[in-house]
């Protein structure tokens, strides 16, 4: 067949405009952690196509509250309490069938909370071992302290006596350096090396260096948990802008700071944001 010079340019630019999005990092373990007061906020800005950003939860077993629903991601339930108001365990049930959730995190850091292993252990055998969807165990905090942290994780399992049945270790980390963050994913693989990993949330703990230091420590975190086979997802803390922090968590904001904000205050994808799209 004989093609005239601008038809080679037509079908040129064409095949350009309809090329399938670039495949960048985060081979479907990247997340947005999104907190209640979110509504302003698209999450499908970060629904690129290219598959960098795939997961969204929100603390509940209720769909994000967003200005375009899970924004094309895929949510994820979460039963943050053992029951409460905003998540009543009653209806966890018909929330899940409802909305199709397939994966199911438990338990918002009960070990800073004074929930005891047995306790939760009990509530989680009753509670969300008759779901067949993926599960976790309860978020921890990183606090090494006796009966905190992966030692309260390991107690659980213990007071479990093999009838819990999950998928996940839940893992939240503040801390001052990539390394720490790094040595403490493998001290949580070393103790539990036959179990999958989340980290539900994650940043430097108010770096000196605000966002800048935050922007390039998730780029080095980024990067080491894109190559551990162990680890199945991770949520950078958090999906939010620096004002809506601000008005909503003034103990984040003092904890955290507002650099790792995944959200500039006009709704665009700030700097530590785009960390998630390469």
């Amino acid at each position: 067949m004989k093609f005239t010079l601008a038809a080679c340019v037509f079908v040129a630019l064409t095949s350009s405009a309809f090329a399938a999005p670039e495949k960048r990092s985060g081979p479907g373990k990247r997340g947005l952690c999104w907190p209640y007061y979110n509504t302003p906020l698209n999450p499908g800005l970060f629904h690129d196509g290219s598959g960098s950003v795939n997961l969204i939860y929100d603390y509940e077993t209720y769909a994000p509250l967003s200005s375009n629903g899970n924004g094309g991601l895929a949510f994820i339930g979460m039963q943050r309490c053992m029951d409460c108001q905003s998540s009543p365990i009653a209806e966890l049930k018909a929330r899940q069938q409802e909305q199709g959730f397939v994966t199911l995190f438990t338990l918002n850091e009960p070990d800073a909370n004074g929930t005891s292993p047995a306790s939760a252990a009990q509530w989680y055998i009753e509670n969300i071992n008759p779901f067949t969807i993926k599960k976790s165990l309860p978020a921890v905090t990183s606090s090494t302290s006796p009966g905190l942290g992966l030692s309260w994780v390991a107690e659980m399992i213990s007071a479990c006596a093999g009838q819990c049945y999950y998928d996940y270790i839940n893992l939240h980390w503040y801390g001052q350096s990539l390394a720490e963050f790094e040595s403490y994913v493998e001290q949580a693989h070393n103790q539990f090396p036959n179990t999958q990993i989340v980290i539900t949330e994650f940043a430097l703990q108010n770096p000196s260096g605000g966002q800048a230091a935050q922007v390039s420590f998730f780029e080095g975190a980024f990067s080491f948990l894109d190559g551990l086979s162990y680890v199945a997802m991770y949520f950078p803390f958090v999906a939010t802008s620096p004002n809506l922090l601000a008005e909503n968590d003034s103990g984040a904001v003092s904890y955290v700071g507002t650099g790792s904000t995944l959200y500039n205050n006009d709704g665009s994808i700030s700097a530590a944001g785009k960390v998630m799209l390469m």
